[in-house]
Parts: C-alpha cells; structure tokens; sequence
C-alpha cells in the first residue's frame, strides 16, 4: 500500500477521499506530491525517506496514483536501480490511500524542488510537456544536496542507492 500526502491545491484538483495518514509498505516509504501549474501541468512526487523527485504529467489528474507506479519505474531505472527492487516497489503500491502533508520538512524539499525545477526548464529550454525531459529534470534534480540528508548520503540520488543496497543485503 502506497500512502500519497497531497498539498492542499493538488487534493483540490485530484478530490479524493482523504485517509488518516499512515505507513507504506515500500522500500522508499510514503510519497509527497503538489502539483506545477506549467502547461501542461505536472505533478512532482518526492519519496519521504530518500528524498527522490519524480516529475510526471498530471492530466488526467484522477488517474495520478494509477500511473504513478509506471513513472516511478522509468525513473528508478534511469538511476540504475535493479529490475527486481523495481518490480517489488511497483508491486506494492496496488493500493493507494490519499492523505493531507504531515511532514513539514519534506514540503520544504518540495517547495524547493519546484523552484529548481523552474530553473531546470529555463536553462535547458526543455519543452513543457515532454516526457523524457521529465525524466532529465528528475534526475537533476535528484543530484541536489538536501539538509535533511545532511548527516547521510546528502542528495535523493545517493540516498535511494544506499537504501537499494541495504535492501540487497538484507
């Protein structure tokens, strides 16, 4: 089961029934997510352990934590992850409860991310809207150093690769 802490503007479009938060049962535990008003829209994801961001597009915004996995996947697999942490992380998110943001600390990496990303789209003249590019901006954005990381890995990119190898020696 995957628990999913919306921002209050990104529930409003998505409209879901709301869940008590809780714990997911993935390796890369509960998503955080708010929504870019680029055009098209894009909805940005981060993990709350790692810290990884994961741009996808958000129309059609109810079907969001449908296609999420799938986005989920191209993502790690850019990173190098393997094909079964991969299968195993997709696998357990068939379940989806919507929750409002409890963490305060990993909304501030989201508001952040969301900043950098801007600058990721303007430097690069990505096209708004295209996947790949999605996927680039992800992985720039997954090399920035991170304050709550500070103490480990320091950026998503490091972190989630710790977190793969623990999980590959346990």
């Amino acid at each position: 089961m995957l628990h999913l802490h919306c921002t209050k503007k990104l529930l409003d479009r998505i409209q879901p029934e709301i869940a008590k938060p809780g714990q997911s049962d993935t390796a890369l535990g509960n998503w955080y997510a708010t929504v870019l008003f680029w055009k098209p829209q894009v909805a940005l994801l981060v993990s709350e352990r790692t810290l990884l961001p994961v741009l996808m597009p958000l129309a059609p915004a109810a079907t969001l934590a449908r296609r999420f996995p799938a986005q989920l996947a191209l993502v790690l697999k850019k990173h190098g992850v393997s094909s079964e942490f991969i299968a195993q992380e997709v696998w357990r998110m068939d379940t989806v409860q919507y929750a409002k943001t409890a963490n305060r600390s990993v909304v501030g990496i989201l508001n952040e991310f969301v900043r950098q990303a801007e600058f990721w789209l303007a430097a690069y003249a990505y096209e708004k809207g295209d996947d790949d590019d999605l996927l680039v901006i992800s992985a720039k954005l997954a090399e920035t150093p991170c304050s709550p990381l500070y103490k480990g890995p320091v950026s998503p990119d490091r972190a989630l690769h710790e977190l793969v190898k623990a999980g590959a020696q346990a």
